[in-house]
């Protein structure tokens, strides 16, 4: 008796593991589009299977003529394939960071609720073709080594059990089963950066570089996650190593290598509530600890300044100016962000 087509059994067997792994209930992610479809068809098929319990959200941004009732079709296509619950949920996007973010941030909202409300993980369609994206991205932003990482697979509530394998076999999976694919245009609109990069950068690298650059990105956000994770890991333990009575001391914190003390650094302010922290407001922090020749506080977003006094690093809080610096909360391990993803 033969198989299923390749790209079905691709597909099916890269979400197998993960729902082998947990009995966790599963809510897939669909949006209508070729990815997150052959990742809903894959789990409806697999999770009976695995004895997980199988359900979808799909999220209607209301950014788009005719959304609520595509949102509706999708839905009921899904239920076809035998996913339950299905459930539509509203977004709430609210104007800040280009439409992009907004949506973005927006959806992520209500799929965190999905997840909470059901007691559910998320799985979301993203494959290696989105994770190259996502390493090109932050590339150009010159945005740290944490974003060249990409995307994770399993970061709770979330799953991404695609990310080895290419956009192009989640569509051949869409036709091999007879599923109708709706292409969203914001992902060929030039306008976006995204789309630009999906529709011109990435095939101008594969054509000059002789092909496999998807992969290669990939493979290289794996290869670094693994050296960050340890680094995180040894930085956390520092963190809680140091003594903290009066603020950080500045010496022994100077003596640490520029990859572990920026880490502590970067969970000390974080902790204490700092937002928005740039590179160029850590780089200033560490001047305090190498570069110090009795400057002033540094001014961080939110209005708090870290400052050295008697050899110790110490934050003021918002609104403080003139009284005494007090010392950042007690140090716990914080995860690191994960680079913005589709």
């Amino acid at each position: 008796m033969s198989g299923p087509p390749p790209a079905v059994a691709a597909v099916r067997g890269a979400v197998r593991p993960g729902l082998r792994a947990s009995a966790q209930p599963v809510l897939v992610a669909v949006s209508g589009g070729a990815d997150s479809l052959a990742l809903a068809a894959a789990v409806a098929f697999e999770a009976p299977r695995a004895g997980v319990p199988a359900g979808a959200v799909t999220v209607d941004h209301g950014l788009q003529p005719g959304s609520a009732a595509r949102a509706a079709a999708t839905a009921e296509l899904v239920r076809g394939l035998g996913l339950d619950p299905v459930v539509v949920l509203p977004a709430d996007v609210r104007p800040g960071g280009g439409p992009e973010a907004a949506a973005r941030t927006a959806r992520y909202a209500v799929l965190d609720g999905a997840a909470a409300a059901h007691g559910a993980r998320v799985a979301l369609g993203h494959t290696l073709d989105d994770q190259a994206e996502t390493v090109l991205l932050g590339l150009g932003r010159g945005s740290g080594p944490r974003s060249l990482a990409g995307m994770v697979a399993h970061r709770p509530p979330y799953w991404r059990p695609l990310l080895a394998v290419r956009r192009s076999a989640t569509r051949e999976a869409c036709d091999a089963l007879g599923l109708p694919v709706w292409d969203d245009p914001w992902n060929t609109d030039p306008a976006l950066r995204r789309a630009r990069l999906r529709a011109e950068v990435l095939p101008l690298l594969e054509d000059v570089l002789g092909g496999g650059v998807a992969g290669a990105l990939a493979r290289t956000a794996d290869l670094l996650r693994e050296d960050l994770d340890v680094l995180d890991a040894l930085a956390d333990a520092e963190r809680a190593r140091l003594p903290r009575e009066g603020g950080l001391p500045a010496a022994e914190l100077a003596a640490l290598p520029a990859a572990l003390r920026r880490r502590v650094l970067r969970g000390w302010l974080r902790e204490a509530g700092v937002p928005d922290l740039a590179a160029v407001h850590l780089a200033a922090v560490d001047a305090l600890l190498t570069g110090w020749r009795g400057q002033g506080p540094v001014t961080l977003p939110g209005g708090a300044e870290a400052l050295r006094t008697s050899g110790r690093l110490v934050l003021r809080p918002a609104g403080c100016r003139g009284a005494t610096a007090r010392p950042a909360a007690d140090p716990r391990p914080v995860p690191q962000p994960e680079e913005q993803h589709p």
